[in-house]
């Protein structure tokens, strides 16, 4: 039985995404010069390709113009693509897999305790995921400068907006944070929406091989898999930490790595900020 998800939207009700996870707006989050991120505007999920009838009959409400979604070719293949909505324009933009390899997630999957052991334990787990953040900072400027191209456009921008990847955490997670930050949100806000993920009811459903799900999981397995599906401050730290190890600054990092002029990253503020 698919568990029922109770998600906020922009005015505050609560409908139930069935089989959408980790879905939120995030509208209201402060910027340091007093503004706040629009409602409405700007949203993150998990994957699409299980929603219900319901849950798309709600997606469908929010008019959303484009869905940016973050998943491979694997991703793909595994979960389905994308449940169509009506009207919006799906946008395939894969960014590197959060701990990529086939042989690693068949171990995650399938391996037994000494396996997991020998790939995640004494902080491996982790380092696995600090690293792939930095990648996802230094690897992605393109896809990364494309998707900030298109939500500044002049003509035609992408929003509103849902980004997304599987679980909606690490790949989507970052280039949330990477738009709030060309606007100028505070680093805090920034990182306690990320944390958001780890709420119980939007956590990635892990399902190993057996079947086995939640509390059926072997409490070692769980607390080795552990660094993988839980939303780390840590890990959005070493993207930061990237951006000014590579470029200096924020802003350098918006306008040299990912083409992010002045002229768009004001039309930015001016779509997705309020007055």
């Amino acid at each position: 039985m698919t568990q029922e998800v109770r998600q906020s939207t922009p005015t505050g009700d609560e409908p139930e995404l069935t089989d959408v996870r980790n879905f939120r707006d995030v509208g209201g989050l402060p910027t340091v010069d007093g503004r706040r991120v629009r409602h409405g505007v700007l949203f993150r999920s998990g994957h699409l390709a299980h929603a219900s009838e319901q849950d798309t009959a709600f997606l469908e409400s929010l008019g959303l113009h484009t869905v940016f979604d973050f998943r491979n070719g694997d991703d793909i293949a595994l979960e389905g693509p994308d449940a169509e909505l009506t009207g919006t324009r799906n946008i395939n933009m894969p960014l590197s897999d959060p701990a990529e390899g086939a042989g690693f997630w068949g171990t995650v999957r399938d391996g037994d305790i000494a396996a997991l052991r020998e790939v995640l334990g004494d902080g491996k787990g982790a380092e696995r995921m600090a690293a792939a953040y930095r990648k996802l900072v230094l690897e992605r400027t393109g896809e990364h400068s494309r998707m900030l191209a298109e939500l500044s456009d002049a003509e035609d921008p992408a929003v509103p907006a849902l980004l997304h990847c599987a679980a909606g955490k690490d790949r989507a997670g970052t280039s949330i944070a990477i738009i709030l930050l060309a606007l100028d949100v505070e680093r805090s806000a920034i990182e306690e929406d990320y944390l958001q993920s780890n709420a119980r009811h939007r956590r990635y459903k892990v399902v190993r091989g057996d079947g086995s799900t939640g509390t059926a999981i072997d409490p070692v397995i769980r607390d080795l898999l552990s660094p993988l599906f839980e939303a780390r401050v840590e890990y959005l730290r070493v993207a930061f930490a990237t951006i000014e190890e590579e470029w200096g600054s924020v802003d350098r990092y918006l306008a040299e790595g990912l083409g992010l002029t002045p002229e768009r990253r004001a039309r930015l503020k001016d779509r997705l900020l309020t007055d």
